[in-house]
C-alpha cells in the first residue's frame, strides 16, 4: 500500500526490476540522437528537424505527464508501468519503418505519449517502497538506469548507423522491450507493490494540483527542475553531433564519447548523492535539496567548458565534471519533493515537474538546431552555465526560507492519515 515501505529484500528487488525498465526507456528515446548524419543523408532532415526529434518528444511527453501522475495516484501503478513499456516498445519498432522526416517525427510524438505514463508511477513506487532513511539511495540506484540507457542508446544507434543498419537498431530495441513485459509484470505482482494511495481517492485532480502549488518549496522546484533539464537536454540532443563535427569522430565514436564520460560520472554523482542525502537526512531534513543545489553549482562551470575547450581529452573531463554535478541533482530532485508534498499526491507532483521539465527542455533541443550555425553550441553552453549558477543560488535561498514550514505541514498530513514517516526534526 502506498506510504508503507516494503520489507528490505522486496524493496531492493523492486529497484532492480524498475532499473531494467528505465534502462530500456532511455535507450529507446536516446538512440535517435546519435544518427543525425544518416537522417540528414537518407531522410533529408535539416538541422531544425533534427532538433525537433527531441522537442516534439519532450513537448508531448510533458503535456501528458500531469495526467499520468494523476492516474498513478488513483490506479494500479504496476499496470500503468507495464502498459507504458509495451506501448513505447511498439513505437520504437515503428520508428525503424519511417520513410520520411514527417513519419519519424510523428513516431517521436507517439513515443512521448507512451513513455509519459511510466515515470510518475515508477519513481513514486520505487521511493515509497523504502523508508525515508533509504529513499534517496533507492531513487539514485533506479536513476542509474537512465544513465546506462543514454550511453547504450548513444553507442548502439551510432554503431548500427555506421554499419547502415539504423532501422534494425529500432526494430531490435522494440523487440527487447516487448519480451520483457510479461516477466516484468509477473515479478512486480510478486513484490506486492503498486496499489493506489487511499489518501488520493478523496482528492479530485483539480484540488490535488492546487494543493501542490500552495507549497512554496514545490513551486521553487517547479522553476529549478525545468531549468536544469533544459541544460541536460541541450547536451543530450546536440553533444554527439557537436563532438562528431568538432573533433572529426565517427558516429559511433561520437555517440560513445558524448555519453560515456558524462553518464559515467553521473553514475558516481547519483550514488554519492543518494548515500549522502540519506546519511545527512538524519541530521537535517533539507539535506536532499542542499545536495541538489550543490550539484547545480558544479554543473555551471563544467557545461561552459564542454562547449569551449579545444582539446578532446579536456572536454571529456568537463563532461565528467558536469556528470558528477548532474548526478547529485538527479538523485534528490524527486526524493526532495516528496519531503514537502502529501503522500497521496506524490505521483501528481512528479507529473507536474515532468510537465514543466519536458516542455522547457523541448526548447533546448529546438534551440540547438535553430542556433547551431548562427550562434553556435559554445555560446549556448555558456548561457546554460549561467542558468545553472542562477537557479542553484536561488534554491539555496528558497530552501532556507520555505523548507522548514513546508516539511512540517507535509509530516502533519502523514500523521493525520496514519502513515507517519519516522525521523528527527526539521533543520
Amino acid at each position: 500500500m502506498t506510504g508503507v515501505p516494503l520489507p528490505a529484500k522486496a524493496a531492493w528487488a523492486l529497484v532492480g526490476l524498475m532499473w531494467i525498465a528505465y534502462f530500456l526507456n532511455y535507450t529507446d528515446r536516446q538512440v535517435v540522437f546519435s544518427i543525425f548524419p544518416v537522417l540528414k543523408s537518407e531522410l533529408k532532415f535539416s538541422d531544425e528537424q533534427c532538433g525537433l526529434t527531441g522537442s516534439i518528444f519532450l513537448w508531448i511527453y510533458a503535456l501528458c505527464s500531469p495526467l499520468a501522475g494523476l492516474l498513478g495516484d488513483r490506479f494500479s501503478r504496476r499496470t500503468l508501468i507495464v502498459a507504458s513499456l509495451v506501448l513505447w516498445s511498439a513505437v520504437t519498432a515503428l520508428t525503424g519503418a519511417s520513410s520520411s522526416a514527417g513519419a519519424l517525427l510523428a513516431c517521436r510524438g507517439l513515443m512521448g505519449v507512451a513513455e509519459s505514463i511510466f515515470f510518475p508511477s515508477a519513481v513514486t513506487l520505487t521511493a515509497e517502497a523504502h523508508a525515508p532513511e533509504s529513499r534517496s539511495r533507492a531513487v539514485a540506484v533506479f536513476s542509474t538506469g537512465q544513465l546506462a540507457g543514454v550511453v547504450m542508446g548513444g553507442w548502439y544507434g551510432g554503431f548500427m548507423a555506421d554499419r547502415h543498419q539504423w532501422r534494425e537498431a529500432f526494430y531490435s530495441l522494440g523487440m527487447v522491450g516487448a519480451l520483457y513485459a510479461l516477466p516484468y509484470y509477473a515479478a512486480l505482482r510478486r513484490t506486492g507493490a503498486g496499489a493506489p494511495s487511499p489518501q488520493s481517492t478523496s482528492l479530485g485532480s483539480g484540488s490535488t494540483i492546487a494543493a501542490l502549488f500552495r507549497i512554496p518549496t514545490f513551486r521553487l522546484l517547479c522553476l529549478v527542475f525545468p531549468s536544469f533539464t533544459f541544460v541536460l537536454w541541450l547536451l543530450y540532443t546536440w553533444l554527439s553531433d557537436f563532438v562528431h563535427g568538432k573533433f572529426s569522430l565517427s558516429m559511433g565514436e561520437a555517440g560513445l564519447s558524448s555519453t560515456a564520460w558524462l553518464q559515467g560520472a553521473t553514475l558516481g554523482g547519483l550514488l554519492l548523492g543518494g548515500a549522502l542525502a540519506d546519511r545527512l537526512y538524519r541530521r537535517a531534513r533539507a539535506a536532499r535539496l542542499w545536495i541538489v543545489a550543490a550539484g547545480l553549482l558544479i554543473c555551471g562551470p563544467c557545461v561552459h567548458l564542454i562547449g569551449n575547450l579545444e582539446s578532446l581529452p579536456l572536454t571529456k573531463l568537463a563532461m565528467a565534471g558536469f556528470g558528477l554535478g548532474a548526478g547529485l541533482a538527479i538523485s534528490n530532485f524527486f526524493a526532495g519533493s516528496f519531503d514537502v508534498v502529501p503522500a497521496g499526491a506524490r505521483a501528481s507532483a512528479v507529473g507536474i515537474l515532468n510537465l514543466l521539465g519536458g516542455f522547457i527542455s523541448g526548447f533546448a533541443s529546438l534551440l540547438g538546431g535553430l542556433l547551431k550555425k548562427s550562434v553556435g553550441i559554445p555560446a549556448l553552453t555558456s548561457g546554460a552555465a549561467l542558468l545553472c549558477l542562477a537557479v542553484g543560488a536561488l534554491l539555496v535561498l528558497g530552501t532556507r526560507r520555505h523548507f522548514p514550514g513546508d516539511f512540517e505541514r507535509a509530516r502533519g498530513f502523514l500523521e493525520e492519515s496514519g502513515h507517519a514517516e519516522r525521523g528527527p526534526g526539521v533543520r
